[in-house]
């Protein structure tokens, strides 16, 4: 463990929180005045009009309907396909919409309903849900990360960590402006983190994750760095006498957290198998295909020069997929089963998510942020690749933010993350201006720092960093003033896709070297109780 910081300048440092929160809220606040996925788009609208319909459906229909096809309940018309914990989220809001307003959820009446008092409540309502799961849970790991650090910077202050969290563009563009809950699932994963890397209660950090499985199935893209970590400190720090009870002792708990979890959730929804299989059939709907729309993924770049369609079936492309992502997985969980440590826990959860990213089945581009999360808690340790990542993982999305129309919220909410990470820098004296940052000479100097690398490798990465930049100006401005010709309609979203996959590959590379070349260390112990 680090040493404590100072309590005073600890208690300077929370006061500091409020300018970089309360920006933080205000850009999450502005975006959400722009469009949403499917505004005035008929006959199915878009996201937005997906979770006002799963509130209709869970307030007007018998729960063990919600996943089933009926006359109530079209499920080719939205039809719900997240966990049970998702559509009590849908049942809690539905019922306050009732209330508020009946006919945004009257059943069938309702269907791309787009009152403007229910825009606002919707609004607000993804507004309050990530102030209560993921700000908060943000707040929580930032405040430890500096009460324990041993190196001391502007990138480790609590303010300045917590802002560059928070300011991440792309969870705010797809939440506050695309309209989605990700700020739920992803608020319960970092509580379970947090419960990891800082309070190290297993049990606590398992029921937690198990909600953020609950609440979205994409959670497993970090269920592997969290089933590998619990298991393995079910073997540490063992008395020499009863080692084996030691550890059945420790598994059992955990098991039983989990399956309590698990029943208490599924409970109301499922009596028979046949409702579990209908539920599980609706997760993981494997009819759709390897991906949806132009992703930056392994496959979408595949495709352009195999139509993977053509040559394996669904089945076949599921094992495929399996086996790949399994394979990439590898190096990170084994590395973090044998040399257990907290650091390389962040850093398996960045490695492993990015894997199943690239090479899993059913990848939308949103998934991204999966990635993305983790890499912004890692970013004080390695603040310019993760930051460069954080980037790469906005661009990614362009195309679905083009289409809902949120070009302007893209380029502010990027501009001003660009422009407080500049400004982070510069309060340790070793970073170039804003407009600085457009220069493989000015950034080699914030790369230098927490970098471990030689300076012929730094002066790669920081062109490298260079011509990265260029290429998402050049692909941006290619989108939005040059006509695809009429044979290749999609040409500038697949290139972009391609693009970024090319990075997330590097990245992948460069994460998981950084996971295998930290030491191992004695694995992580409970902190002793105070007297």
């Amino acid at each position: 463990m680090g040493k404590r910081a100072d309590p005073d300048r600890f208690t300077v440092t929370k006061c500091a929180l409020v300018p970089g929160l309360c920006l933080a809220l205000l850009v999450r606040w502005c975006v959400a005045a722009h469009p949403y996925s499917g505004r005035g788009a008929p006959p199915m609208f878009g996201d937005y009009e997906a979770q006002r319909h799963w509130q209709e459906v869970t307030v007007h229909t018998p729960a063990r309907h919600w996943y089933r096809n009926t006359t109530q309940n079209d499920l080719q018309y939205w039809g719900l396909d997240y966990p049970p914990l998702s559509a009590y989220h849908s049942l809690l809001l539905g019922l306050a919409a009732e209330r508020l307003e009946p006919e945004s959820v009257r059943l069938f009446a309702s269907r791309g309903y787009e009152g403007e008092a229910h825009k606002s409540f919707m609004r607000c309502s993804v507004f309050l849900s990530d102030l209560y799961f993921y700000v908060s849970a943000a707040l929580c790991l930032c405040l430890d990360a500096e009460r324990v650090a041993t190196r001391r910077g502007p990138l480790r202050r609590t303010d300045v960590g917590a802002a560059l969290l928070l300011l991440y563009p792309g969870l705010v563009l797809v939440d506050h402006g695309h309209f989605q809950y990700n700020c739920v699932s992803l608020g319960l994963f970092l509580w379970a983190t947090f419960f990891v890397v800082a309070v190290e209660n297993d049990t606590l950090a398992t029921i937690f994750f198990v909600l953020a499985l609950n609440y979205k199935q994409m959670e497993l893209y970090h269920a592997l760095p969290f089933f590998v970590y619990l298991l393995r400190k079910c073997f540490a720090s063992l008395p020499p006498r009863g080692r084996a009870s030691h550890v059945l002792h420790r598994f059992n708990k955990l098991a039983i957290a989990v399956l309590c979890s698990f029943f208490i959730i599924w409970y109301p929804l499922v009596h028979t198998w046949d409702d579990v299989l209908q539920i599980l059939r609706r997760l993981f709907p494997l009819q759709r295909g390897v991906f949806e729309d132009k992703v930056a993924n392994v496959w979408c770049a595949a495709n352009v020069l195999v139509k993977l369609r053509d040559v394996y079936s669904n089945e076949q492309m599921v094992r495929l997929c399996l086996g790949c992502t399994l394979v990439a997985s590898l190096p990170a969980c084994a590395d973090l089963f044998f040399r257990i440590n907290r650091k390389k826990f962040v850093l398996c959860l960045i490695n492993v998510s990015l894997a199943f990213f690239l090479f899993s089945y059913q990848v939308h581009e949103k998934s991204i942020l999966l990635a993305a999360v983790p890499v912004a808690l890692h970013l004080p340790e390695d603040p310019f690749v993760c930051f460069w990542f954080l980037l790469v993982s906005t661009f990614s999305m362009l195309p679905l933010l083009l289409r809902d129309g949120l070009l302007v919220p893209f380029l502010c909410s990027t501009a001003i993350y660009v422009a407080f990470y500049s400004i982070a820098l510069q309060l340790g004296g070793r970073g170039p201006g804003v407009l600085g940052l457009l220069s493989a000479g000015a950034v080699h100097e914030a790369a230098r720092v927490d970098s471990g690398l030689g300076r012929v490798a730094l002066k790669l990465l920081s062109t490298l960093f260079f011509l990265s930049l260029q290429g998402m100006c050049w692909l941006a401005l290619g989108a939005l003033l040059v006509a695809p010709p009429p044979r290749y309609p999609d040409l500038f979203p697949l290139l972009i896709s391609a693009f970024c996959c090319l990075h997330f590959l590097l990245f992948l590379a460069y994460f998981t070297w950084q996971q295998l070349r930290l030491p191992a260390a004695v694995p992580a112990q409970p902190k002793p109780k105070n007297n």
